[in-house]
């Protein structure tokens, strides 16, 4: 049934609302105390023991995704949630069809269908969201799952703007949920760095390079076509400011879009800039300030940030895919791009908990309430990184960061950029 009461997705609401305290006692639900099965392939634990999901977004890599999270046992996908009815239906199709085969057959029941991701959010018998909807709805999804008490996995880039990423982290802690960001490759790909620059293969690292095609996003005001039927236009636009639909924002352009992305910088950065961070030992720290190179840098070279204890992050684009380089007060950390790697340090490094990965991280820290490898806080960190680069570029000058008021230094104009307003959203 459609509800009157207007939910007004405004800036200011938007913000107040995910800020806002909880009333209620902390309760870890029942369902998500129940612990894994080893050694019994294919044993499902009993009900009570399943930690109950619902997947908001399922097209292309949320599928994936979705499909990933239910090859562990203890998983139940109970709602699909997705503004294009096709997508929706599709996967609601692939997760009856996962259930029927580990059932020998016939159509199981269970996984409903959602347009409007606020109805998801506020079941009752959901313990964890996933989110995978394009960048401008992960903080309203993140949020208004928190604030019905489910813990969230969201995929990256996790945040659209600095101020967005704050609230996310503070609501996080004070619903006292589990959040755990997507950026996967931070630790599968470049897992060799952590373990020669944490084991001292190069000393105190004082410098870091990212080497990625970074492309910002614009504002790619594309000709308007009719909204295909059963696609929900408004409820995808969301917060965002209004424009006329193209098929382009929807089917895999929209991080080139500066109300619904960051380009590339945000997307490949949140894997690559992230993995430097955490190599440098930077991930828990922010900048305070980034310089566009000049014509004297080394080629290829765009900003340097420098971080409070002097270490510098350089992002270059020189071609040849992406790759890391550290250097430190003895020596050098490089890829040798094709060639054998040496053996890093035995040193312990920590990464995911649990067993299978970044899925199987966030599901162990569901059951145990620890913070998972990737916690908001961690991710918020690498955007930060990512979003000043967007902005440095956008007004074509260098900046200065405060880390502890995460805003901009002497620069109304570019300290805009720092929040957005939004789009009053349609009520449920």
């Amino acid at each position: 049934m459609i509800r009157t009461t207007c939910r007004r997705m405004t800036r200011r609401g938007f913000l107040k609302g995910m800020t806002a305290a909880a009333a209620a006692p902390y309760v870890v639900p029942a369902s998500a105390l129940g612990g894994e099965i080893p050694g019994t392939p294919g044993r499902r634990p009993a009900p009570s023991n399943r930690i109950a999901m619902g997947f908001v977004g399922v097209g292309g890599q949320g599928t994936i995704d979705m499909q990933g999270f239910m090859q562990f046992p203890e998983v139940q996908n109970v709602a699909v949630c997705d503004v294009d009815r096709r997508r929706r239906e599709r996967a609601k199709e692939i997760a009856a069809a996962h259930y029927a085969k580990q059932k020998g057959g016939g159509t199981p029941k269970g996984c409903e269908e959602h347009v409007d991701f606020r109805e998801l959010c506020a079941r009752a018998d959901i313990d964890a969201v996933f989110c995978a909807t394009p960048e401008h709805l992960h903080g309203p999804v993140s949020c208004e799952a928190m604030r019905n008490g489910k813990d969230v996995y969201c995929e990256k880039p996790e945040t659209l703007t600095i101020r967005e990423g704050r609230v996310m982290v503070e609501t996080a802690r004070r619903y006292a949920r589990v959040f755990s960001g997507g950026s996967q490759r931070v630790w599968g790909d470049y897992h060799w760095f952590h373990r020669m620059t944490w084991g001292g293969a190069c000393g105190e690292v004082k410098e870091a390079v990212v080497n990625d095609g970074f492309t910002t996003s614009s504002d790619l005001l594309l000709p308007a076509e009719p909204v295909p039927e059963g696609f929900d236009w408004e409820l995808y636009l969301g917060p965002a400011p209004w424009r006329p639909h193209n098929k382009a924002y929807h089917n895999g352009r929209w991080h080139s879009c500066r109300d619904f992305g960051g380009g590339s910088t945000t997307d490949g950065g949140a894997h690559h800039i992230g993995g430097a961070l955490f190599a440098a030992r930077l991930h828990d720290k922010l900048p305070v300030e980034v310089s566009l190179s000049g014509r004297d840098g080394p080629p290829g070279r765009l900003m340097t940030f420098k971080y409070p204890n002097g270490v510098l992050l350089h992002l270059e684009n020189r071609g040849g895919g992406a790759s890391l380089s550290f250097r430190g007060t003895l020596g050098e950390v490089r890829d040798p791009r094709g060639g054998p790697r040496v053996a890093p340090p035995d040193v312990h490094i920590p990464n995911y908990k649990g067993r299978g990965g970044i899925f199987g991280d966030f599901l162990h820290c569901v059951k145990t309430r620890e913070r998972p490898f990737r916690d908001i806080e961690l991710a918020h960190n690498t955007m930060v990184v990512c979003h000043l680069a967007n902005i440095a570029t956008w007004v074509g000058r260098s900046l200065k960061f405060d880390p502890v008021k995460e805003e901009i230094i002497g620069d109304e104009e570019a300290n805009r950029w720092v929040d957005r307003p939004r789009r009053a959203a349609r009520a449920l």
